[in-house]
């Protein structure tokens, strides 16, 4: 088992790791619209869900895989009328097309509107 870290994704804010590598596949914490750089969150749906890939992109890239080979995503939504605008950012990322659970949640941290989990093999 291996733990990732990288400085190119928000460090946690709470009691866990950016992801782990283990038996062949990477597992990816959920990750929020934080630029790493300045520690800002940036407007709007799009916005938010291009940096949230970003920042999984980033870990993905800390364990020597990306986004093609992603298996199972979880997404979380503060607002599900965001789906639309969401998918068309992710669809982007996720060129797999991996598996995937799509939630409307109360609230996320730091009041963003999306944050993204993943599992993808490892290289």
């Amino acid at each position: 088992m291996k733990k990732l870290e990288t400085s190119k994704a928000p460090g946690a804010i709470g009691p866990y790791s950016q992801g782990y590598v283990s038996n062949g596949l990477v597992f990816v914490s959920g990750q929020i619209p934080v630029d790493p750089e300045t520690g800002t969150v940036p407007e709007g749906i799009a916005a938010q869900a291009e940096q949230s890939c970003k920042n999984v992109g980033a870990i993905l890239e800390a364990a020597g895989t990306g986004f093609e080979r992603v298996l199972k995503t979880t997404c979380f939504l503060k607002d599900m009328s965001d789906f639309a605008v969401f998918n068309e950012v992710y669809a982007k990322y996720f060129v797999s097309r991996p598996a995937r659970s799509c939630v409307a949640v109360q609230a996320l941290p730091k009041g963003v509107l999306c944050e993204i989990e993943a599992i993808a093999e490892a290289e």
